[in-house]
């Protein structure tokens, strides 16, 4: 068989999973350089659900010695899904979501094949990979607000309190941020100006990571300064968009994150999932200073002239609530606190868990989200 044709058969299986593999020139050598001719061989028809070894060689009719060394390396590379369950340890096949967008990244930028990769993904991305999402209104993140931006923490859900989420998980880790990592070394894009080591992972998700060496392992305390960092970075955190288990926490910024660029690039009708909360502003107390305007990822804030600014510029921030995220980010560094976040009147709830995400995903193609003109 070519390996042309080794290539094409797996980027059939690849593709046959919730998440597909359109068409496009970029596709081919992306797959090459991401997989091995031999790994593509033994992958192609490989389950995407956890399989025992055993039944794995079964099912491939290969000598079970060298499938684990195939297994074992796509773990490391991130391609491969391994956890030690109660009687003996599992494999899975990684979507290709997975693959191109979050894992490829997890361990920074080192290696000639990562280098080669992103450029590849970035115009894959623009060709029709992404837009597979164009039609979801449950995006795959969910805003979190920044903590101590709430206004009444009475009411807050336990899905939408970041402090909750943290004491509820048992494992911590940290990795890089695939987004920005992807944007850096795209030849004709400019450099992130924000620390690339700001994605968060938790449970089982964080100990495949450390495992196979996609990241290191954190504290929970380490976590709150990440976050903490990253609020003051303006960056936004989007939490793995159901209710458990909570595996990741994004800290996301405008020109990197897939869900922001799928939006101000792509035309989506959604960027990611918006919070509970909506900003309030207080035009009295404004200082006209614009921090807010520049920090907001969406625009949802603009700085006009305003009949109660009291500052010399007589103008306020005004917000656009149809674009607002709730994210709390211009919150959080408002010099005078006039900018808070209040709960919407309308609650909407994540969905309990990701397989009622993946049959949200896929019934939003029945009644697509519009696209909008960029």
């Amino acid at each position: 068989m070519s390996e042309d044709k080794v290539y094409l058969d797996f980027i059939k299986w690849l593709g046959s999973t919730w998440w597909g593999l359109p068409e496009a020139e970029e596709l081919l050598p992306l797959i090459k350089i991401r997989y091995s001719p031999e790994e593509a061989t033994a992958f192609t028809n490989l389950p995407f659900s956890e399989t025992s070894l055993e039944d794995l060689a079964r099912l491939k009719e290969m000598d079970p010695g060298e499938l684990e060394a195939l297994l074992e390396s796509g773990a490391r590379k991130g391609v491969i899904f391994k956890m030690c369950r109660p009687g003996g340890m599992r494999y899975r096949l990684i979507d290709s979501f997975m693959v191109f967008l979050r894992s490829v990244y997890w361990g920074g930028p080192e290696g000639e094949d990562r280098k080669a990769m992103a450029p590849y993904i970035e115009r894959y991305f623009v060709h029709g990979f992404f837009d597979q999402f164009s039609h979801a209104r449950t995006r795959g993140l969910r805003t979190l607000p920044v903590e101590r931006t709430i206004e009444d923490t009475r009411a807050i859900l336990p899905f939408e309190d970041v402090v909750k989420v943290l004491e509820d998980q048992d494992y911590f880790c940290a990795s890089h941020c695939s987004c920005k990592w992807t944007h850096n070394l795209t030849p004709y894009s400019h450099n992130c100006e924000h620390n690339t080591e700001v994605c968060l992972h938790f449970g089982d998700l964080a100990r495949y990571i450390v495992q196979n060496g996609h990241g290191r392992e954190i504290t929970r305390e380490e976590c709150r300064e990440i976050l903490l960092e990253c609020a003051e970075a303006g960056l936004v955190h989007g939490v793995s968009n159901w209710k458990t288990p909570v595996d990741t926490i994004c800290n996301c910024c405008q020109d990197c994150c897939m869900f922001f660029k799928a939006y101000h690039l792509l035309g989506h009708g959604k960027s990611l999932d918006v919070s509970n909360y909506r900003v309030r502003t207080n035009p009295e107390t404004c200082a006209g200073c614009g921090l807010c305007v520049k920090r907001c990822p969406m625009n949802a804030l603009t700085l006009e002239k305003h009949p109660e600014a009291k500052n010399r510029f007589g103008k306020a921030s005004v917000l656009n609530p149809d674009l607002c995220l709730g994210c709390g980010v211009c919150a959080f560094k408002c010099p005078t606190e006039s900018l808070v976040l209040e709960r919407r009147t309308e609650i909407t709830e994540p969905p309990d868990n990701p397989g009622v995400f993946i049959g949200r995903f896929m019934a939003d193609k029945a009644d697509p989200l519009p696209k909008r003109r960029v």
